[in-house]
C-alpha cells in the first residue's frame, strides 16, 4: 500500500490519466449536469461537476422570485455547463440556465396536453403580475385572474401558490401568458351543464352573494348567475339590498323564472316565505294602536315597518296636530319605535296608511274649552315669515298673526316685523277660532282700539267734522283729522263744492282748516271719504227750511242776504 502511494508518474501518463477522466466524464457542454456544491463565498457560489476544474455561478441564480436562496455546501444541484476549461482554465455554469431549460422542457409538454401547472405570483405589474413557474417567469393578465368573484386587491395573491393553465409560449422570444380564469371557466362550463339539467321554475337551490347593486343581488349558484331584483328580496319595502344580504354569504333562493335558451334565471327570496299581505286584515285593523320601527324619512313622510312583515306610512299631516309641521326629523329618529294609529290598509300599493297625532288628545278640542274669541296672553314668537310671525299658544297648537295685524298704522307694520326676533315674547288677542278648520286668527293691534273706529263712534256717518289740510293734488285733498291717532280723511275734487264753477283745487292751501261730512270708511285704506259738497247741501237745505219756502220765488242768496242784514 505505502509503496503503491511513493509510485511516482511521469508528466506524460498524468496527461494520459486526465484525457481518460475527461472522456469517461457525463458533463459535456452546452448541458445540464449534476454538481456538488463545494463552498458558498462572497456571493458566488462554487460547484465541482467532475471536470479538471470548479465552476463558479453567482449567488443570486439560486434566488426564486420573491424567495431567497436556501442552499448549503454539499447539496447537490443541477447546472448548465456553458464552457469546459475556457482560454482562462475556468469552468463556466449557469444555475439559471438549467433551471429554465428543464422548466421549459416541461411547460411545453403541460401546454401541448393543456394540463394544469402550479405558478406562483411574486410582482405586480402593469396589467397584470409576473408569475414563477419552476424558474421561467410567466404573465398572468389581469383580466384572466378570477371569473368567478371580483378581486379588489391583488397583493392577497402574491407569493401563494395558483393553479393555471398555460394560454400561449414562446420559447424563442422567452414569453410564457398563463390564465387562472380558464381554469374556474371549465369547472363552470361542467357545473353550468350539471346544473342547467335539475333547474326549473319553482326549484330552491343554494346560492352565494356574488354581487350587490341598487336594483338587486347577483347570485352565483355555481356556474350560473341569478339576479333577485330589489322587490324580491323582502315583502317589505327596502332601500337598497344591502340592507339585508351581505356579500360572499350562502343564501336559499327560487327560481322565478328560466330562460333556458339565454341561462337568465330571475330569483326570489320573499317567495320562499308566505305573502303577508294574504292575511293582512286578520293582523291589522283601522283604528288599531300598534307599534311601528321607523326606517327612513323624507321632506313629506315617515316610513316605517310593522311586524317586520308591512310597510307603513305616516304621512307629514299625520305626524303632528300644527297647521305647519316640522320636518319629520325634527320628531322622530331613525330605527325609533313608535306607536301609531291605523288609518287605513292600502292593499294596492301594499301599504298600511298610519297618524302619529291621532295618538293624543286632539288639542283643537282643549284649545276651545280653554280660550275664547277675545281673550288675549302672552306667549313666544316660534316663527317669522314675510307675511306674518307665528306664535305658540299650545304644544302642538300655533297661531298667525298677518303683518297687517301688527299695528292700526299700515305704514308701522313692516317695521315692527323687521324687528321681531324668534323666541320674543308677545300679547296676542284672539281673533277667531275655527276647529273644522283647525285654524286660530290672532291680532296684535287689537290689544288697542282702533283709532278709525273710535273717532267714527264719536262722530257716525254724516255728521260734521273738522280737519287741517295736509296734501293736495289732482285728485283731492287729503285732511288730518286727528293728529295724535292717525286718522285721516279725503274730500274729492267732485266733492269740493255745490257750485260746478267753485270745483277747483286752486281754491285751497296746505295748512288750511275746513269743514265737511263723513260720507263713508275706506277699510282698506282706512280712509274717511269727506265732502264739503254734501255739507253745502245740507246747509242750504237747513237755510232754506229756517228762512224761506221754495213757493216764495225767493232765491238762496235772498234769503241769505237778508240773514246777513239782520
Amino acid at each position: 500500500m505505502s509503496q503503491g502511494l511513493n509510485t511516482k508518474i511521469s508528466n506524460s501518463q498524468y496527461d494520459s490519466l486526465i484525457n481518460d477522466y475527461s472522456k469517461n466524464s457525463s458533463a459535456k457542454e452546452k448541458s445540464i449536469t449534476s454538481g456538488k456544491i463545494v463552498s458558498i463565498e462572497n456571493d458566488i457560489v462554487t460547484i465541482d461537476v467532475g471536470l479538471k476544474s470548479e465552476g463558479r455561478v453567482p449567488l443570486n441564480e439560486f434566488n426564486r422570485p420573491g424567495q431567497s436562496s436556501e442552499i448549503q455546501v454539499g447539496d447537490e444541484i443541477e447546472v448548465y455547463i456553458e464552457n469546459v476549461d475556457n482560454a482562462n482554465g475556468e469552468t463556466l455554469l449557469s444555475r439559471e440556465k438549467a433551471v429554465k431549460q428543464k422548466a421549459w422542457h416541461n411547460l411545453q409538454e403541460s401546454f401541448n396536453e393543456n394540463k394544469v401547472v402550479t405558478g406562483i405570483p411574486f410582482n405586480r405589474v402593469k396589467g397584470g403580475m409576473s408569475v414563477d413557474l419552476d424558474g421561467v417567469v410567466a404573465f398572468l393578465p389581469g383580466s384572466q385572474i378570477e371569473t368567478r368573484q371580483i378581486i379588489k386587491d391583488t397583493k392577497e395573491l402574491l407569493n401563494k401558490p395558483l393553479e393555471l393553465l398555460i394560454l400561449k409560449m414562446d420559447k424563442y422570444r422567452g414569453n410564457i401568458v398563463v390564465s387562472r380564469k380558464a381554469i374556474t371557466e371549465n369547472e363552470l362550463k361542467e357545473q353550468r351543464s350539471e346544473l342547467l339539467k335539475n333547474i326549473k321554475e319553482g326549484s330552491i337551490i343554494e346560492g352565494k352573494v356574488k354581487n350587490i347593486t341598487d336594483y338587486g343581488a347577483f347570485i352565483d349558484l355555481g356556474g350560473i348567475d341569478g339576479l333577485v331584483h330589489v322587490t324580491d328580496i323582502s315583502w317589505t319595502k327596502i332601500n337598497s339590498p344591502s340592507e339585508i344580504l351581505e356579500l360572499n354569504t350562502n343564501i336559499k333562493v327560487k327560481v322565478l323564472k328560466f330562460d333556458e335558451e339565454l341561462s337568465r334565471l330571475s330569483l326570489g327570496i320573499k317567495q320562499l316565505t308566505d305573502n303577508p299581505w294574504d292575511n293582512v286584515k286578520n293582523n291589522i285593523k283601522p283604528n288599531d294602536k300598534i307599534v311601528g320601527k321607523v326606517i327612513s324619512m323624507s321632506d313629506n313622510n315617515v316610513f316605517i315597518i310593522i311586524d317586520n312583515q308591512y310597510d307603513g306610512i305616516i304621512s307629514i299631516n299625520e305626524i303632528s296636530w300644527l297647521k305647519k309641521p316640522p320636518h319629520p326629523s325634527k320628531i322622530l329618529s331613525q330605527n325609533q319605535e313608535v306607536e301609531v294609529v291605523v288609518i287605513d290598509i292600502d292593499e294596492e300599493k301594499k301599504r298600511v296608511n298610519c297618524s302619529l297625532k291621532q295618538t293624543k288628545e286632539n288639542p283643537w278640542i282643549k284649545l276651545k274649552e280653554d280660550f275664547n274669541i277675545n281673550d288675549s296672553f302672552e306667549t313666544e314668537i316660534v316663527n317669522i315669515v314675510d307675511f306674518g310671525i307665528f306664535v305658540k299658544v299650545l304644544d302642538e297648537i300655533d297661531g298667525m298673526v298677518h303683518v297687517s295685524d301688527l299695528s292700526w298704522d299700515e305704514k308701522e307694520c313692516e317695521i315692527i316685523l323687521k324687528n321681531f326676533k324668534k323666541g320674543e315674547k308677545v300679547k296676542v288677542k284672539i281673533l277667531d277660532i275655527n276647529v273644522e278648520k283647525e285654524r286660530i286668527s290672532l291680532g296684535i293691534k287689537h290689544l288697542e282700539n282702533d283709532p278709525v273706529q273710535e273717532f267714527i263712534e264719536a262722530n257716525p256717518l254724516n255728521s260734521k267734522v273738522t280737519g287741517k289740510i295736509i296734501n293736495i293734488d289732482e285728485k283731492g285733498l287729503k285732511i288730518e283729522l286727528d293728529k295724535e291717532k292717525q286718522v285721516f280723511g279725503f274730500i274729492k275734487k267732485s266733492n269740493l263744492s255745490n257750485d260746478k264753477n267753485e270745483n277747483k283745487i286752486e281754491r285751497f292751501a296746505l295748512e288750511e282748516n275746513i269743514d265737511s261730512i263723513i260720507l263713508s270708511v275706506d277699510s282698506k285704506s282706512r280712509t274717511l271719504n269727506l265732502s264739503i259738497k254734501e255739507l253745502e247741501i245740507r246747509d242750504e237745505k237747513e237755510a232754506l227750511s229756517k228762512y224761506g219756502s221754495s213757493a216764495s220765488g225767493a232765491s238762496l242768496g235772498d234769503i241769505l242776504g237778508s240773514v246777513l242784514k239782520k
